[in-house]
């Protein structure tokens, strides 16, 4: 009964990340249009909207490297529900200002808000879904369920960048967008159930004197679903703790923080760089997003499932970062534009690096401590959003200009890859060792619960 509880939790979970994703990835291939529009109006080629989106990319990280963190550890105490809930409707508002119009001022009205909420927003819900997974999959099946879920937003992002494909008008891209951000939001409230954490419900069922004296007791689920440690706002310091807690966890976040430098890399200049190589427009960029979903889609929901039966996470991790660093590589020196889609589809094996560096973390930690552990990552990944534009923007304008010192348009796509490569070659040295102990060691301590054990 319990097992199949937990199966309908994952699936609203899964459905609510689908409807959230969906209302966030359909934007994607209108707003670089609506962006040149509203500032560069008829050129292929803007340096100061590349700047712009630098700009916002790295406020973004700054906001994110505080709450991602602090909303992860606050989810472990106060359950994923609760926290799930602010960032959703916040990210509701930016969708609404485009839906009404898309004039410069509205536009800027628009950059302001996304940069501000999406310094909550960004990959909150990401971030809350791992921790959700992991509170509910066993360790051994825990790399093909964040997998799945890597399908499922791709799932969203083909039928995200589908709908923007063939929907009339801009204007009904984002009037759509809103609407499916609000039924997101609407759907998890009703039918999410809350995460079954075993935090909420450790108890104190077994303890002796001898156990007493040397602080440690027997505890196990079933007791008490109320009491929670006292302390429970985060520090830089607990963050630092985390990355200490284990070589393994360490590495694991060396890997995400230059895979997410590179991927930033890539794509903070590459649709700017497809518009002024190629004169992408909305459509193109919808279609080539779509070959990058579907790849997605067959490579979660079907290859990762059951390569990680017979693979452990630390080989899929390199693998997935090897053929990374290859199509960014392929987009970097794309001489015609069939070698872009060639490239989008070397995706089937580059997305296996995500759900596997996540599945890694997961098991460094113990139940109590899940969301900690993936808003100690997520917040690198933010940290990584913060620098990725001070060095690629600049690259990215400068090598589209005229004033290039050198011809090569996608140089900066080429430093994104190289900045890829730093990441699978720490990925090779990663030997993950046994998961820890059911409980942390704060949960360990007899004084965090005084009266639970007899004396």
């Amino acid at each position: 009964m319990e097992e199949k509880t937990t199966s309908w939790g994952l699936n609203h979970l899964f459905l609510t990340v689908f409807l959230f994703n969906f209302a966030n990835f359909m934007v994607v291939p209108a707003i670089t249009d609506v962006s040149m529009a509203a500032i560069c109006p008829g050129e292929d080629e803007c340096s100061f909207a590349i700047y712009l989106t630098g700009v916002q990319q790295a406020v973004t990280g700054m906001g994110s490297l505080i709450m991602m963190p602090l909303i992860g550890n606050l989810s472990d105490h106060y359950g994923r529900k609760i926290l799930l809930t602010f960032p959703m409707m916040l990210a509701i508002f930016p969708a609404v200002i485009l839906a009404y119009s898309r004039e410069r001022s509205f536009f800027y009205a628009y950059y302001v808000l996304k940069t501000l909420t999406s310094m909550v927003c960004e990959g909150t819900v990401l971030c809350l879904a791992h921790a959700y997974v992991a509170d509910n999959v066993a360790v051994q099946r825990r790399a093909s369920a964040f997998g799945i879920l890597s399908g499922i937003s791709s799932c969203s992002f083909v039928i995200g960048n589908l709908t923007t494909r063939f929907l009339p008008s801009t204007a009904s891209v984002f009037q759509v967008s809103a609407a499916m951000a609000m039924i997101s939001v609407v759907y998890m409230r009703i039918f999410l159930p809350e995460s079954n954490m075993e935090a909420a419900a450790i108890a104190a069922v077994c303890c002796s004197k001898e156990e007493t004296t040397t602080n440690e007791c027997l505890l196990e689920k079933g007791s008490i679903s109320n009491r929670r440690p006292l302390r429970t706002t985060p520090s830089l310091h607990d963050s630092i703790s985390m990355l200490k807690s284990s070589w393994t966890f360490s590495q694991a976040a060396i890997v995400a923080f230059f895979s997410m430098l590179g991927e930033l890399g890539l794509f903070s200049g590459l649709l700017y760089y497809l518009k002024a190589e190629f004169h992408f427009d909305k459509d193109q960029f919808a279609d080539l997003l779509i070959i990058n979903g579907i790849a997605g889609i067959i490579s979660q929901m079907i290859l990762m499932p059951m390569l990680a039966r017979v693979i452990k996470e630390e080989k899929l991790l390199v693998i997935g970062l090897a053929f990374n660093c290859m199509h960014i590589f392929l987009y970097a020196v794309a001489w015609e534009s069939w070698v872009v889609y060639l490239a989008s589809t070397l995706q089937i094996l580059a997305v296996f690096a995500g759900p596997s560096l996540r599945s890694i973390v997961s098991k460094q930690v113990g139940p109590t401590e899940q969301g900690k552990a993936q808003g100690c990552i997520t917040g690198l990944c933010s940290f990584a959003g913060i620098i990725s534009p001070l060095i690629f923007s600049p690259l990215t304008a400068l090598f589209l200009s005229d004033h290039a010192p050198f011809q090569f348009p996608g140089f900066s796509l080429m430093c994104a890859g190289f900045t890829v490569m730093i990441a699978f070659i720490q990925s090779t040295m990663i030997r993950s060792p046994p998961p820890p102990s059911p409980l942390p060691d704060s949960y360990r301590k007899i004084d965090r619960y005084p009266r639970l054990c007899p004396n």
